[in-house]
């Protein structure tokens, strides 16, 4: 599976941001779908992810009630938005793919990753 993702860019605190990621190359309803962020001097964290029907979503809790992801399979397309954006809130997204649901909190969960959208929350 080959992952694109894109929607990134500099917004104020408060505003709001959507991302996408495309997928292609497999069936994309086989795969749970995560996003993930890492800020600068940081490690990479578990931000989101959704099931293969979209019928059950996770969130991290420093984003839960903010942040919402959603999935389209017909388009091949995963979102995330990003609501009530904090300063702490600014980093490298990524989106991921796993075949299995059993550790989608876990990057190491995860079988395919895209190659990252930059957010940058300004004050």
């Amino acid at each position: 599976v080959q992952l694109q993702a894109s929607g990134g860019g500099l917004v104020q605190a408060g505003g709001s941001l959507r991302l996408s990621c495309a997928a292609s190359g497999r069936p994309f309803s086989n795969y749970v779908m995560g996003w993930f962020r890492q800020a600068p001097g940081k490690e990479r964290e578990f931000v989101a992810a959704i099931n293969w029907s979209g019928r059950s979503t996770y969130y991290a809790d420093s984003v839960k009630g903010r942040f919402s992801i959603s999935r389209d399979n017909a388009a091949s397309t995963v979102y995330l938005q990003t609501n009530s954006l904090k300063l702490e809130d600014t980093a490298v997204y990524y989106c991921a793919a796993a075949g299995s649901s059993w550790r989608l909190r876990e990057s190491d969960g995860y079988d395919y990753w895209g190659q990252g959208t930059l957010v940058t929350v300004s004050s």
